[in-house]
């Protein structure tokens, strides 16, 4: 099993769980998320003034998947949040050792479904 951490961009959630749902996935968590990568924010003008914004809004898109699902749902993260843009984010994929359902202590895949 693989954990996939993708931080995107906000508003390309919604086009992310559309891209998703054709996916095999059984679940997943969204947290909202402030930072920046290598680019320390952007420069935004208000009033004439040019001014650094160095945190940004960003979302955090969590899910455990099988690892036979992982590439079909990393591309599908890909395609829906890319602009072509810096800031478009980033792709994690960590091993997961165990999942433990607790409600029913089932563990393993069956505990993903």
């Amino acid at each position: 099993m693989k954990k996939i951490e993708a931080v995107i961009r906000s508003e390309k959630v919604g086009d992310v769980r559309k891209a998703l749902d054709k996916t095999c996935f059984s679940g997943l968590m969204l947290t909202q998320i402030d930072g920046h990568g290598k680019q320390k924010g952007t420069m935004q003008e208000w009033r004439g003034d040019v001014y650094r914004v160095g945190i940004l809004p960003k979302t955090k898109v969590e899910i455990v998947a099988e690892d036979k699902d992982v590439d079909a749902i990393v591309g599908a993260i890909m395609d829906a949040a890319r602009t072509g843009e810096i800031g478009d984010g980033k792709i994690f994929v960590y091993a997961v050792e165990e999942v433990y359902r607790i409600r029913t202590a089932e563990k393993g895949s069956s505990a993903l479904l």
